[in-house]
């Protein structure tokens, strides 16, 4: 696989470079590419329907005048400064500024509101924050104790301390250092799907093993596409896409806003994409809006039409040129990579989290098995425990849990392996399966254990559904939790419930008697990030989903019908 750039831009001839280059840091890869192909696009950020672009030359001259600016505000060396912001150009400009500083970055989701913002940053002690594009900064700045704060003017950020007007003041860092492998280079404050945030610790060598470990085992073209749209303040985005891109030389495009993204993404056609589940189904219903599911396979049958049509819908996508496409966060049904795959596009499930920096199981290209999330990658080792936990073992494991000693030792067993608290399986090729999470087990009033997550994802494949959630701890069977999907609400009531029961019936005659789904109820409100009941990257908070709604349980379960509207 080649990374080396085109010889010629512009009229300058450039220097033939070797292939596969491996770098120590991503300081070490950026001024690299800075130096041999400065005139290449690195960053391009849409501002008001305009695409603004940043070569790696121009990048690097802001980066390197934000790093005298930080330094001139007096910080320590291995200060903690803060980076809150959707992703943009100007993430990545302060993400590497922050490293060139000398400085552990803190990156907060940007659609977390005040106490949050309050709470992660008075435990991580940042000194300062950067303040990038945000939807809703009035009230998250409410949470930002008395700490220098960097507005990005570009994005309608003012403060007294402009980006802008830093770089402007300021001059170029000349020498860039040289960052050791064991230093911090981040603390990542994990969604908190199951309590308080924490600040999971990463160095530099952990961040450089992961990229340099996707530049061998995935295929991609030289000076790759991508489009960054997950939360960058995740472990995912943030290695897979941002690290592991500029180890490669990439160029990075991004959304302006929620409503131009299928457009941003139409324009951009990445060479890699990554998307969690959700966005997968959001994809397959905007699809099936326009082509029914009866028209769409009745065309795709159709010889040389068949090809034309799935070339046409993927291109629309935005997916055309891309050469690796995966999932991950949360599990993808089998019955959703299927349906994609007779479009030409191939998902491939990953599984990794926070605590390993995403170095776990992957599926790989021509070594891709649905339904699962791969093998084990080489210098991973994993067993599973006698519960059937999946525990993970690498040079790349975090250095723990800022300021948590105690959480540190209890997520590590005897030997040193990482508790994922997810359960799964391997199969005879070495594939592995989750089935659930530890956590997320519950015991109805029987007395038996119910492992929610097989049967969601068996109950997703009903395309009325759009979220889901199967509770039961109190009450002698399961219930489930149902977000329909807007087209669903559309429907008559009466044939939404036929729908969902006979999903729900075909179901439960495969499942364990203890099992046996006993009512849906249809949520009146969907689950958002914005209330709460949703991550950032989109999974179902289910503590939070439960604490609202089990005085509800006993009540339904007693309800004459099988689907209940809230």
């Amino acid at each position: 696989m080649l990374i080396s750039p085109d010889i010629n831009i512009l009229t300058k001839k450039e220097p033939s470079l070797p292939q596969m280059i491996e770098f120590n840091s991503p300081l070490e890869a950026f001024t690299y590419w800075e130096k041999n192909i400065p005139n290449k696009p690195f960053l391009k950020q849409p501002i008001n329907g305009n695409l603004k672009e940043y070569t790696y030359q121009s990048a690097g001259q802001e980066i390197r005048r934000m790093v005298t600016a930080l330094k001139s505000l007096g910080l320590e060396p291995g200060s903690h400064v803060a980076l809150i912001s959707k992703n943009c150009a100007h993430w990545i400009m302060a993400d590497l500024a922050i490293m060139m500083a000398g400085y552990v970055s803190i990156p907060l989701y940007p659609t977390i509101g005040p106490e949050t913002i309050r709470l992660i940053l008075e435990h991580s002690e940042s000194k300062a924050i950067i303040v990038g594009k945000l939807d809703n900064y009035t009230e998250q700045k409410s949470g930002i104790p008395d700490i220098p704060i960097i507005g990005v003017k570009t994005y309608g950020i003012e403060e007294k301390n402009s980006w802008e007007e830093m770089v402007h003041n300021s001059q170029p860092l000349q020498d860039v250092p040289t960052l050791d492998p064991d230093a911090l280079i981040t603390i990542m404050y994990t969604s908190g799907t199951t309590g308080n945030p924490k600040g999971v610790m990463h160095t530099v060598g952990n961040f450089s093993h992961v990229a340099n470990f996707a530049l061998k085992a995935i295929d991609l073209p030289k000076h790759t596409r991508f489009f960054s749209y997950l939360p960058l303040s995740h472990v995912a985005e943030r290695v897979a896409i941002e690290i592991h891109g500029i180890y490669r030389g990439g160029v990075f495009y991004f959304p302006e806003t929620i409503d131009t993204f299928p457009a941003d993404l139409e324009a951009a056609q990445p060479q890699m994409f990554f998307a969690v589940p959700r966005i997968w189904d959001k994809f397959k219903e905007k699809i099936l809006e326009k082509m029914p599911q009866e028209k769409l396979s009745k065309l795709l049958g159709i010889p040389i039409l068949g090809g034309f049509v799935k070339k046409k819908i993927v291109k629309k996508l935005g997916l055309s040129k891309a050469a690796y496409m995966a999932s991950g966060a949360a599990p993808i049904s089998v019955s959703t990579q299927e349906w994609f795959a007779k479009l030409g596009i191939t998902i491939h499930q990953a599984y990794g989290m926070t605590e390993d920096c995403i170095l776990s199981h992957y599926n790989l290209q021509g070594s891709n098995k649905f339904g699962t999330v791969g093998r084990t990658l080489d210098g991973v080792s994993a067993k599973l425990s006698p519960e059937g936990e999946i525990r993970i073992k690498s040079n790349v494991l975090m250095k723990g849990y800022f300021k948590e000693p105690d959480l540190t030792t209890e997520v590590f067993d005897e030997e040193g392996y990482l508790k994922t608290g997810d359960i799964g399986e391997y199969d005879h090729d070495g594939y592995l399966t989750i089935t659930g999470r530890v956590k997320d087990q519950f015991k109805t009033d029987k007395g038996k254990y119910i492992s929610p997550g097989p049967i969601e994802l068996e109950l997703m494949k009903n395309t009325d559904i759009e979220q889901i959630c199967v509770v039961g701890m109190g009450i002698p069977q399961p219930i489930v939790l149902i977000i329909p999907t807007p087209q669903a609400r559309q429907k008559n009531v009466d044939l939404l419930s036929e729908s969902l029961a006979q999903t729900i019936d075909q179901l439960n005659a495969q499942l364990e008697k203890h099992e046996k789904i006993e009512k849906a109820v249809i949520m009146k409100e969907d689950w958002t990030i914005e209330n709460g009941l949703l991550t950032p990257t989109m999974k179902v908070k289910r503590n939070q989903v439960e604490k609202i709604h089990q005085p509800m349980y006993k009540e339904w379960f007693d309800h004459e019908e099988k689907v209940i509207f809230e």
